[in-house]
């Protein structure tokens, strides 16, 4: 199992970048995927996750209408579109999966301990 995080970098306040995921080796798919978040000296945390049988999305508060999560299954890719950036969405972003079904809905999923593979990390720095 391997997922590849990519797409991070430095943008000015206000402006947008999209992460990239590309999931392999899970062969018999995952149940759930998303995005999290480290800031210097800070916890991670959940930024979105997305499950995979019925497409339900979970956002952290401040990313409601910033941020939105989407997938392209045909490349076993997700991303995470950010606009709106702002100074505090700075921080190393990681993306994980989640390979067993859970009774929990997404917003209760996406936490560190309910994902079971993690990927590399990708800088986001949002700077003037």
């Amino acid at each position: 199992v391997q997922l590849q995080a990519s797409g991070g970098g430095l943008v000015q306040p206000g402006g947008s970048l999209r992460l990239s995921c590309a999931a392999s080796g899970f062969t018999r798919g995952y149940y759930a995927i998303g995005w999290f978040r480290q800031a210097p000296g800070k916890e991670r945390e959940g930024v979105s996750c997305v499950t995979d049988s019925d497409g339900s999305t979970y956002y952290a508060e401040s990313m409601k209408g910033r941020f939105t999560i989407s997938r392209d299954n045909n490349k076993n890719t997700v991303y995470l579109q950010m606009n709106s950036l702002k100074p505090e969405d700075t921080a190393v972003y990681y993306c994980a999966a989640r390979i067993r079904w859970s009774h929990l809905g997404v917003e209760d999923l996406c936490t560190e301990d309910r994902m079971h593979y993690w990927g590399n990390g990708t800088q986001v720095t949002v700077s003037s």
